[in-house]
């Protein structure tokens, strides 16, 4: 038999005619056989038009059903069919894909939870508590707030971006996208919706907005230009930030399609307006100032760069500029060169009337200082005239002094370099203290140097010894009367190969308060001694700082004072 309705309907026929033939061998033995073979064949008859009425209602059932299977297998393929896509789209795609059943408050999740957020299954709740837990806390109110919002609304699709935790404690952004089914009454029972992760997205979006910022509120000027250009210019302008627009006077929309060459004009440097096609030329960046020309046509120096920009396939995609106004800045510029070229000068005016007056005056004065000389071989009766003499020789004198004066200033002054060399210190002390030694042995200070640990210094042994024989002479020239002097020398090495001195003493001091700008200047005097010329100090400064070192005082009237030196080693 082909089919089951067939098979049903034999037994049902072979049943029904066994049953009919043991009920006719059972009547054979009865007196009425003739009416049971009548009843016999009619009930045959019966049951053969039964089994096949039977047989058709199967038949017909038969067919309904495999109609039913095919459909079912039909709708089995396609649910295949869709699952399959289902599974392509969510792997091409790496989104989480949820499916939330509203009245039970069920989620599931695809693998794209465990993908993207580094869930595993028995980490994943499936209630919409978990998922609303792992949203930001300044994310969560305001998502769920739209969320359950949009859920009394009419409208079918939704969308939000927010932050979601991941199994390792970060976040990262998402975009979520989901689709409405509600019942005939308008209720939402199901929502099925994709995360998508959008996290480098949203960094590469706050960064353009961070750049953007830069940008606009740069107060350098920034252009961006176009990549090349075909009538031999600097291309034209893309993009000009708000700075541009105020340093040059444009607005906004008569910058853009304009190239830099717009902006230049009579009084721009032509070698750097090459420099700058060049560059563009050659593909390379270059850095150039010029005067540019604003929408007034008044001028303006600019400290400009101008970069090239590629694209991710190496191409050259923009050129970016940046440009500084350096209007101001050039205007002291010239201003300094002027007043450098003035100095210089003056500097040369007055080196030249140095030399005239210590050199130039010597051969005069020394004829005055032989006349003065052979004055005094006579004998002169007229006390006027010898008084008038008196005071003329203390004026040549004294003239002389001060033209002597000016001449060891000259020479420290006009030394560019001088001659070091290498010297044990405590001979180059002893060789001072020997050229002192009338005044020492005089006075008889306390004299204490701590040599420490310094056995050498590199200098200029006759600037060295002039500096400390000009300290120890003031020292006991102006000692204090009220007490027996006192001279410290101490001597250590400091960081960066240099040698600190100190030398200090208890004499009467000087008031600083009153002269602290004039200690180190020429022919300054500070106590009315017969034989103070305010000199020492000066050349002391000048010596000490001819050979690259520095001095710096400490004083404190009628307790001392402390002057601390610096020599390079």
């Amino acid at each position: 038999m082909k089919n089951k309705a067939n098979q049903i309907t034999l037994i049902y026929i072979l049943s029904t005619l066994f049953l009919a033939i043991v009920s006719y061998k059972l009547a054979k033995h009865l007196p009425y056989l003739t009416t049971f073979t009548f009843n016999f064949v009619k009930d045959l008859f019966f049951i053969t038009i039964t089994g096949l009425f039977f047989r058709y209602i199967l038949s017909k059932n038969d067919e309904k059903n495999s109609e039913v299977n095919k459909n079912l297998r039909q709708t089995n393929d396609k649910l295949k069919e869709s699952n399959d896509k289902y599974d392509i789209v969510a792997k091409a795609t790496s989104d989480t894909i949820w499916d939330w059943k509203i009245p039970e408050d069920h989620i599931t999740w695809n693998k794209g939870i465990k993908e993207i957020f580094g869930y595993s299954q028995n980490q994943v709740g499936h209630n919409s508590r978990w998922w609303f837990d792992n949203i930001h806390p300044e994310d969560s109110i305001k998502m769920s707030i739209k969320l359950y919002s949009f859920l009394e609304q009419k409208t079918e699709k939704w969308q939000d971006q927010y932050r979601f935790k991941c199994s390792d404690g970060s976040y990262k952004y998402v975009l979520d996208r989901g689709f409405i089914i509600k019942d005939e009454n308008g209720k939402a029972i199901r929502m099925i919706g994709t995360i998508q992760d959008i996290t480098k997205q949203k960094e590469e979006e706050n960064r353009l907005k961070l750049l953007e910022t830069v940008f606009t509120e740069a107060r350098d000027a920034i252009i961006i230009t176009e990549a090349i250009s075909n009538d031999n210019q600097v291309p034209k302008i893309v993009f000009a930030n708000p700075a541009f627009n105020r340093m040059s006077g444009y607005e906004h929309s008569e910058v853009i399609g304009k190239s830099l060459n717009s902006f230049m004009g009579k009084n721009s440097d032509l070698h750097e307006i090459e420099k700058l096609t060049d560059s563009i030329k050659n593909r390379k960046e270059c850095f150039l100032e010029i005067i540019l020309y604003k929408k007034d046509q008044s001028e303006y120096w600019v400290r400009l760069s101008f970069i090239p920009v590629y694209n991710v396939e190496h191409d050259l995609s923009h050129w970016i500029s940046i440009q500084r106004d350096i209007t101001e800045e050039k205007k002291l510029e010239k201003e300094k060169e002027i007043l450098i070229r003035e100095l210089t000068q003056n500097n040369k005016d007055l080196k030249q009337f140095s030399y005239i007056t210590s050199h130039n005056l010597r051969a005069p004065l020394s004829n005055l200082m032989g006349l003065l000389n052979l004055i005094e071989d006579f004998t002169i009766e007229d006390e006027e005239l010898k008084e008038i003499l008196a005071g003329f020789k203390m004026s040549t004198h004294f003239l002389n002094n001060t033209i002597n004066d000016l001449a060891k200033v000259i020479t420290i002054k006009d030394s560019t370099s001088i001659q070091n060399e290498e010297l044990l210190i405590r001979d180059v002390f002893k060789n001072i203290l020997n050229q002192l030694q009338i005044q020492l042995d005089d006075i008889k200070p306390q004299l204490n140097i701590d040599y420490g640990t310094i056995t050498k210094i590199n200098t200029n042994k006759a600037y060295f010894e002039s500096i400390f024989i000009n300290l120890l002479t003031n020292s006991l020239k102006y000692r204090s009367k009220n007490r027996d002097l006192t001279i410290d020398i101490i001597i250590t090495e400091e960081e960066n190969n240099t040698i600190k001195i100190i030398f200090k003493d208890n004499g009467i001091g000087i008031d600083l308060e009153r002269n602290k700008n004039k200690v180190f200047g020429l022919y300054q005097r500070f106590h009315d001694y017969p034989d103070s010329k305010g000199l020492g100090l000066f050349l002391v400064k000048s010596q000490i700082e001819t050979m690259g070192g520095n001095i710096s005082i400490q004083s404190e009237v009628d307790k001392g004072t402390e002057f601390t030196l610096t020599f390079k080693s």
